[in-house]
């Protein structure tokens, strides 16, 4: 079994949008320390630097 990744936050969306066009705020923010899966979301580079961007389901655990 794959241990989790501890990350943090750098920046966050608005939140989901829903079917009926309201939007559902996420639980997590800037800051925050989070556990996420080992193969969870998409690895980018910008300014040389490497970022991952996944969704709030992907989340784990909210650590701090």
């Amino acid at each position: 079994k794959e241990k989790p990744q501890e990350c943090v936050v750098a920046a966050v969306g608005n939140g989901k949008v829903n079917d009926d066009g309201s939007v559902t705020p996420l639980e997590v923010s800037a800051g925050d320390r989070v556990l996420i899966g080992k193969y969870s979301g998409t690895e980018v580079e910008l300014d040389g630097e490497e970022h991952l961007i996944i969704r709030q389901d992907d989340v784990l655990a909210i650590l701090s």
